[in-house]
């Protein structure tokens, strides 16, 4: 279940950079950077990086070539803690 969400929103991730770069390039209303980030956050890291490479989009953007890697970053070291039983318990 875990691994079909991931693999979803992570395409997400990936075809709204696509998407956001379309828009970009043909003056259309665009997807606010905010969504691109709660995307993300939400486990759709890789996807918005690869899409960001792919599409050559937001890739000059610090808060996006640095703000994704950090956020993918994170959520690897915090699924590792969990694994290992490290984890935040709440």
């Amino acid at each position: 279940m875990l691994l079909t969400y991931l693999t979803i929103i992570n395409i997400i991730g990936f075809f709204s950079m696509g998407i956001d770069k379309y828009k970009a390039v043909h003056h259309k209303w665009r997807i606010p950077e905010k969504t691109l980030f709660i995307i993300a956050l939400m486990g759709g890291s890789a996807g918005s990086i690869v899409g960001m490479q792919l599409f050559r989009h937001k890739t000059k953007h610090p808060s996006f070539f640095i703000g994704m890697p950090v956020i993918l970053i994170l959520q690897v070291l915090i699924t590792i803690l969990q694994i290992s039983g490290h984890g935040l318990r709440l």
